[in-house]
């Protein structure tokens, strides 16, 4: 028997679009929130909050890129059943 023929797959071509180590969406989501922040705050401390949330989702991209579409999609179509209480876990028995 013949051995399969294998091409290798670039990490470009699988990876989402990525923006300073995070994914564009994440770093679009930090860029509001931290221009929401300062416009409440008034201070220049923002910046360092900017970076503090940019480091947190750089940590969490380096795992998994497609860390926060996984989320989002997850908690949109994935809820807890009646009985997660109980069981711990979605059951729809009782």
């Amino acid at each position: 028997m013949s051995s399969l023929q294998t091409a290798p797959v670039f990490r470009a071509l699988t990876q989402p679009q990525m923006f300073a180590g995070v994914t564009y969406n994440y770093f679009v989501i930090n860029a509001v929130v931290t221009t929401e922040l300062f416009l409440l705050t008034r201070s220049f401390w923002a910046i360092c909050a900017a970076l503090i949330i940019h480091s947190i989702g750089y940590i969490l991209c380096l795992k998994e890129p497609r860390i926060f579409d996984l989320w989002i999609m997850r908690n949109s179509k994935c809820g807890r059943s009646k009985t997660h209480h109980i069981w711990r876990c979605n059951s729809y028995r009782p």
